[in-house]
């Protein structure tokens, strides 16, 4: 039984309408640029800072690998990874909670050319069936979102309704074993390991505050994804996020002094170690 989720839920009780309101008031990376919202350099530079800061994002969704597949992506935010999809070819279906982030997600793909190839749709990836069109999907992704939703195996139970025997997830969820955990807790709250998953939540995300925020351990992972019509082919964690805020928000990258003395080797291995991102692909049973 995973019981990451079903502890951490009972303890912060929020509903999907709490979760709808914060990500209506900060779309997730909107504010990766300082120029005005809705250009192509705007969009442009949303961009190359989420590929910059996480770079293995390219490599885990594979975008060339679905030129001419459907693609469903579950909580596209404000729409880089579905404009990446839809550039190499794909036939991508985009939801997400957020209606401000699918009116930015949509205008994007309209200013970026590739509107065409890109259905946006508001739903709760709890209630994906009542919204989406029927399946199957060559590849459903997702990437950091039903670990913000209040019933993350109800979520990928409604995935596995839209994919076909064979169809392969691409999932992101969040570590608990994590050096991003270990700050939280131990540097940013002073140690206050009895209000963990309170704490977590709140500073998940860039906005503090976030509603709902599930981590799991490997094991909780492997067995949320299995237990919901899927089986596990590879799951690795990675990006340990080494910059500090003071700076980054001011779009300049300064690594904190514990980072800088690392080798790039040293380094990597410790984010494949105590990564935040828990990285899962798997195939439809």
């Amino acid at each position: 039984m995973v019981t990451g989720w079903k502890s951490t839920q009972s303890k912060l009780d929020k509903s999907i309408s709490d979760v709808q309101q914060y990500w209506d008031a900060r779309p997730c990376n909107v504010r990766h640029s300082a120029r005005p919202v809705g250009s192509k350099e705007y969009f442009d530079d949303v961009e190359a800072r989420k590929y910059f800061v996480e770079p293995h994002i390219s490599a885990f969704a594979e975008f060339d690998r679905w030129r001419g597949k459907r693609v469903l992506e579950v909580g596209c935010g404000i729409g880089t990874d579905s404009i990446s999809f839809a550039r190499a070819g794909a036939s991508v279906t985009a939801v997400d909670l957020s209606s401000e982030s699918i009116r930015i997600a949509r205008q994007r793909s309209e200013v970026m050319g590739v509107a065409h190839r890109i259905t946006f749709l508001q739903a709760n990836a709890e209630e994906l069936t009542s919204v989406v069109e029927a399946g199957p999907y060559d590849l459903v992704y997702s990437f950091g979102v039903i670990h913000h939703t209040p019933h993350p195996e109800v979520a990928l139970a409604q995935m596995r309704a839209l994919a076909a025997s064979g169809s392969i997830l691409k999932l992101m969820i969040y570590h608990r074993r994590s050096w991003k955990v270990f700050w939280i807790l131990a540097l940013k709250e002073r140690g206050r390991f009895w209000q963990a998953d309170e704490l977590i939540a709140k500073h998940s995300e860039a906005q503090t505050g976030c509603p709902v925020t599930f981590t799991y351990t490997r094991r909780e992972a492997r067995e949320l994804v299995e237990h919901n019509g899927f089986t596990v082919k590879d799951l690795h964690v990675d990006h340990v996020f080494p910059y500090r805020i003071r700076e980054y928000v001011e779009y300049r990258y300064v690594k904190e002094p514990y980072f800088r003395w690392m080798p790039e080797p040293l380094f990597r291995s410790f984010e494949r170690r105590f990564g935040w991102h828990l990285l899962i692909t798997a195939e439809a049973s």
